[in-house]
């Protein structure tokens, strides 16, 4: 295409492109002194033309693809300075958003619909303008808008965005952010986050909203049964409070985000919200002490300028009616800071904190609160220290509103307040975790001994037959896409808006696959699902592999699946090859709109057979080593308890 012409790419792109690492790129550069010069960028960085790369790949036999979507993108990277990309992406997205809500305008009347872009989009927030004077960039952004959707090729836009401004665009996790909507937001309601970012908790409060079956009308017939959901969101930087619109109305929701400071200048005052969920910046200096001083939010005291997170606090209360949940991550030192003694005191006075819950191995911990209502505040609080495993959060918060006076078990428990308010309010989950009692720390223990020796003693049985060469061995490759096209290969995925929460049959999640975790996800049984069977691969788009060996769940969101024809291809030498480093750099990238680019060796059945063999004996070391890893993990920890608790003493080296 002749918009192609001016596109560039970095040596990141060209990598992804060409399906190689990126020290391939490096070594052709070195190696070959016809590797196309750099037309821009830095010495660290350079950029290239991208025809002039796509020539010479091609020229050199090497595997070259470029998608429609790949095209979109880098000429967007090319088209401004990296400061200037999420507002370009925005406006993008603005595009795509008068796509979706006047689909006959483009086809009508082409590039002179434009003018009616603002006047469609009036709900997104911000004074940005919203033209888009590239035109041919216009063109691809709608051919591609036509062929995948817009709501599909925004969010593939934004995954590279988020992907180029990692570092610099912080994103709350997944499942962190699902988990905090379920324990707050899960009636619905008007659903607030006064500090969105770019939406991820608000997609997660519109994800469970329609799983819950209150989604807008316009998206599925029959939906509407439950109280619906609206979404609300402030974010104090314009480019990312668009970008956070954009990704919840191309989804059809009700909503309105605003940009602004919520604690300067609350732009969402009015109505109470039913629920707030939050992960606010952490340790921020200047965010308004001095000004803010008598402000009628600090109900429970004026923060401390260093805790800026109790301002962040008192905000979300306040803004909830009566009654209602806040769901908000706070860092761990909050819990126990001296300067925020006397707010958390009088948090746990009122009745107003319920639960503080340590999400990983130092921090965040989310804290849980209930705006009082006039009711009997509960005589407990709620402290759980997760680990690593969500998984008992929930049940644990649940136990506790249900009765929060009864005792808990596990790895939760509830302190009594009256034991809390002393010279130091120190409500960190660490401090109050449950202690065993004598005979289930001996136990405990005793068994996590005998199990650690007993694997830890296998592993040195479990190193696979390898035989170094004296030169690297090149061998002949193919895509993966070419063996899925050949047959050799059928590619799967959930079902589109899959619940994995509820329901009778088990689902295998992307933390199970990572983790190397039986299945752990619910859902109810559903023709269009997706069952894994022994001899399955399945992959996660942060590139872990699992292979399946046991039959019996349905395949989760976010996992690829591929089933392979066992007479032309061994699915241990495929799952090798994609857990190899250059495939995991491949695929986490990829998305719906250009997969399928890792590289398989081509070579006869029997010798992949040979291959698939040593592969399964590493995935089984590193599943002995994950087991190992975690029972020592155990042992450690009891042996701490034990001999801090006085059920453990030290012994004679000999005895």
């Amino acid at each position: 295409m002749e918009e192609s012409q001016e596109i560039t790419v970095n040596a990141g792109d060209i990598a992804r492109l060409a399906g190689v690492g990126r020290a391939a790129v490096s070594n052709w550069r070195r190696r070959h002194e016809d590797f196309p010069q750099p037309v821009g960028g830095t010495t660290s960085s350079p950029l290239f033309s991208l025809p002039e790369i796509a020539v010479w790949l091609r020229a050199n036999g090497k595997s070259f693809e470029v998608s429609l979507g790949d095209l979109v993108w880098q000429r967007m990277r090319t088209s401004v300075d990296d400061l200037r990309l999420g507002e370009l992406v925005a406006k993008v997205g603005a595009f795509l958003l008068f796509l979706r809500r006047e689909p006959t305008a483009w086809r009508d009347h082409g590039t002179k619909s434009l003018t009616r872009v603002a006047e469609v989009t009036t709900d997104l927030p911000g004074s940005a303008d919203l033209r888009l004077d590239d035109l041919a960039l216009v063109r691809l952004v709608a051919e591609l808008a036509a062929e995948r959707g817009p709501l599909e090729v925004f969010e593939f836009l934004f995954e590279r965005y988020a992907e180029a401004h990692s570092r610099r665009l912080p994103v709350t996790r997944d499942d962190v952010a699902a988990l905090m909507v379920r324990l707050a937001a899960g009636d619905g309601g008007v659903v607030l986050d006064p500090a969105c970012g770019v939406g991820t908790l608000l997609l997660g409060a519109e994800s469970w909203a329609w799983r819950r079956g209150d989604a807008p009308a316009d998206r599925e017939e029959g939906a509407g049964a439950g109280r619906k959901s609206v979404l609300m969101g402030q974010e104090i930087n314009e480019t990312n409070a668009m970008l956070a619109a954009v990704r919840v109305l191309l989804r059809g929701a009700e909503a309105r985000i605003v940009a602004g400071d919520s604690l300067r200048e609350d732009r969402l005052t009015g109505e109470p919200a039913d629920a707030v969920v939050c992960d606010p910046p952490f340790n921020e200096r200047v965010w308004g002490h001095e000004e803010l001083a008598t402000d009628p939010r600090w109900e429970y005291g004026l923060p401390p300028r260093g805790e800026s997170e109790l301002a962040w606090v008192q905000h979300c209360l306040a803004r909830v009616r009566p009654g209602g949940l806040v769901a908000i991550l706070m860092p761990t030192a909050a819990a126990s800071r001296r300067p925020g003694k006397r707010i958390r005191g009088n948090l746990l006075r009122a009745g107003a904190l319920r639960a503080v819950m340590t999400l990983a191995p130092g921090g965040p911990d989310l804290w849980m609160l209930r705006r009082p209502d006039g009711g009997r505040p509960p005589s407990q609080l709620l402290v759980v220290d997760a680990g690593e495993d969500l998984s008992i959060v929930e049940p644990a918060w649940r136990a506790y509103v249900e009765d929060p006076e009864a005792e808990l078990s596990g790895e939760s428990r509830t302190v009594r307040i009256i034991d809390l308010l002393d010279d130091e309010v120190d409500l960190a989950p660490s401090r109050h975790r449950p202690q065993h009692g004598g005979l289930d720390l001996l136990r405990d223990f005793t068994d996590a001994l005998a199990r650690f020796k007993e694997t830890s003693a296998l592993l040195s049985d479990a190193t696979p037959a390898l035989q170094p060469l004296a030169e690297r061995q090149d061998l002949p490759t193919t895509t993966v896409g070419e063996l899925a096209k050949a047959g050799l290969i059928t590619i799967l995925q959930a079902p589109p808006r899959m619940s994995a929460d509820e329901g009778p049959l088990p689902v295998l999640t992307a933390d199970d696959t990572a983790a190397g975790a039986p299945p752990s996800g619910r859902t109810t049984l559903d023709p269009a699902l997706v069952m894994v069977r022994p001899g399955d691969v399945v992959t996660t788009v942060l590139g872990a592999v699992r292979m399946i060996t046991q039959s019996g769940a349905a395949l989760g969101p976010q996992l690829t699946l591929y089933r392979v024809d066992p007479q032309r291809l061994d699915s241990g030498f495929l799952a090798g090859f994609l857990r190899s480093a250059d495939a995991a750099r491949i695929h986490p990238s990829s998305s719906r709109l250009d997969v399928r680019r890792a590289r398989v060796p081509m070579l006869p059945l029997s010798d992949q057979r040979m291959y698939g063999t040593a592969f399964r004996e590493l995935f089984e070391l590193e599943d002995r080593l994950r087991e190992t890893r975690t029972l020592g993990e155990t042992l450690i920890r009891l042996g701490f308890d034990g001999l801090v608790d006085g059920h453990l003493r030290p012994c004679d080296q000999g005895a």
